[in-house]
């Protein structure tokens, strides 16, 4: 996302506002949130990804959101420029109130995120390292994808990373995040050998008193 010089920046954020505000009804099609910023649209496809993370929904939406994610992610890894987003999917609207509630309860976060981020080694959002992106985002799609309590939040917060980090072409953001997928990833296995053991350490100890 570029300005002309003497032109006052548009941040994110303030795009996506104008282009709910400027639809009537009180749905709107993903299709409409991807307009104003067409050219970055794998990071506008991943903050609407991010959506569900931080609003009530049903049990089970993050696997469902796990598994678009991993698209997404394969997408890049194959090289792709631009998402291929499903017609349907592109028609499929969302309520008006609930996207700008979205936008309200991030309201610090995304302030933080446009804060921080700003175009610099530009380069790391092209290929060939947008296929570390693109592995990075079938991590967090899979572990998104796990029934782990009490992690809609923080994998909200990291898919919103990653999307400002594509729509501002930040590849030290980008690179920060590459760090912490892996480093999540890497906990994640060592977290489940653990869990792994404990729970036939409990089942041994139970078949020995019976």
């Amino acid at each position: 996302m570029t300005s002309s010089p003497g032109e006052q920046r548009r941040t994110t954020v303030a795009l996506l506002r104008d282009a709910i505000d400027d639809h009537d009804g009180d749905d709107i099609a993903l299709d409409t949130l991807l307009e104003p910023l067409r050219s970055s649209a794998f990071g506008v496809v991943l903050l609407v990804l991010a959506i569900p993370n931080f609003i009530p929904v049903p049990i089970g939406i993050g696997g469902i959101m796990g598994v678009l994610v991993i698209v997404l992610g394969l997408q890049m890894l194959c090289g792709l420029e631009h998402p291929l987003v499903p017609g349907r999917l592109r028609r499929k609207t969302m309520r008006r109130a609930r996207v700008l509630g979205f936008l309200d309860r991030t309201a610090g976060v995304t302030r933080r995120l446009e804060r921080w981020c700003k175009p610099r080694m530009g380069l790391l959002a092209y290929r060939p390292w947008s296929l570390l992106t693109g592995l990075a985002l079938v991590i967090l799609g899979l572990l998104l994808s796990l029934p782990i309590p009490f992690t809609n939040y923080l994998f909200g917060v990291l898919l919103m990373a990653f999307a400002f980090a594509l729509i501002e072409r930040d590849g030290v953001l980008l690179m920060v995040m590459w760090v912490v997928s892996a480093a999540l990833l890497v906990m994640s296995l060592v977290f489940s050998n653990i869990l792994a053991d404990s729970i036939q350490q409990m089942w041994q100890q139970v078949a020995h008193y019976f």
